[in-house]
Order: structure tokens, then C-alpha cells, then sequence
């Protein structure tokens, strides 16, 4: 019968650790295929990215009488958006992955489009950004969900990064007045 008490083989520990130490923070006990949560995190980099991108060019796209108010989210929302690509990255570093930029390959690994107005139309580049939101909000709580206990380190990164995203979603909404 079990007294509910806790303990640790704080020796079997330090020898595992000492024993592996070039796997750096990747110990025995990390739940996930490594190199699968280093791809999956590559795809949320690319999607960063495209996104960061997406809301750059409509930052200085867009046009017509609500424009400077909407210029200045997608400008707020592009910064965010590129310092959650460089969060991914320093995870996928840490986890002993390489970081994937490459340019010809983001928008194919990218979980959102990237898409530009010849006309600048504002209401479109809202709806197309809050489409975007929601297809980044739906897959990364698919990956939460994936990593579970396994990874609470990514999981917690995703955690707040989706919670940026959401916030996102509904300052576009609130900006088309939906």
C-alpha cells in the first residue's frame, strides 16, 4: 500500500545525466520522438514567418479611411508574430534541431497562405488575416493537444503562443465589427 509519499533515485539521475551529457536537455524521461516535435516546430517557424510577412506588407498595403487605426495592428501584429518565429526556433535549437528559414520552402510548409491585395482592400486583408488566425489557432491546439505531458516545455510555448494568436483573431473581429 502506498503512503502517497514521493522520492527520487537522485543517484541513477546524476549518472544518467553525466552518461548523456551531449543530448543536452533531452533526457531519458522526454516523452515525444525528438526529431518529429523539431519538424512539427519547423512548421510552426514557417507559419510564423509567412504570418509575420502577411501582416508586414498589409501593415503598409493597406489603404482608405479606417487605415492608419488597422496599419498599426498589423504592424503590432507582425512583431508579435515574428518574436513567436523566434521562440519556435530557439526550441528547436534547444532540442538540437536546426531552425528551417529557407525561403523556398515556407509558404509549402506554412499552415496559413500568404496573400496579397492588387486592390489593397482593407476588409479583405482583415478577413483573410482572421482566416489565417483561425487555421493557427485550431492547428496549434492540435498540436497542444499532441504534445500533452510528453513535452510541457514546447507544450507551454504553444500554450502562449496560441493565446497571442487568439488575442489576434479577436482584434481582427473586432475590427470588421463582427
Amino acid at each position: 500500500m502506498s503512503d502517497g509519499s514521493f522520492s527520487i533515485d537522485v543517484a541513477a539521475i546524476r549518472e544518467r545525466a553525466r552518461a548523456r551529457m551531449d543530448e543536452g536537455p533531452v533526457t531519458s524521461t522526454y516523452g515525444r520522438d525528438v526529431d518529429k516535435v523539431i519538424a512539427v516546430l519547423n512548421d510552426v517557424l514557417a507559419t510564423e514567418i509567412v504570418c509575420w510577412m502577411r501582416y508586414s506588407q498589409n501593415a503598409i498595403a493597406c489603404s482608405g479611411i479606417d487605415s492608419a487605426q488597422v496599419a498599426d495592428e498589423f504592424h503590432e501584429h507582425a512583431k508579435e508574430e515574428r518574436h513567436h518565429a523566434m521562440r519556435a526556433a530557439e526550441r528547436i535549437s534547444q532540442l538540437g534541431g536546426d531552425p528551417d528559414f529557407d525561403p523556398e520552402t515556407l509558404a509549402r510548409r506554412s499552415h496559413t497562405p500568404y496573400t496579397t491585395f492588387a486592390d489593397n482592400d482593407l476588409t479583405a486583408m482583415l478577413k483573410e488575416n482572421l482566416y489565417a488566425e483561425r487555421i493557427v489557432i485550431q492547428s496549434y491546439q492540435d498540436i497542444i493537444r499532441w504534445l500533452g505531458d510528453a513535452d510541457p516545455t514546447t507544450r507551454r510555448l504553444m500554450e502562449s503562443i496560441l493565446a497571442e494568436e487568439e488575442d489576434h483573431a479577436d482584434d481582427l473581429t473586432d475590427l470588421l465589427g463582427i
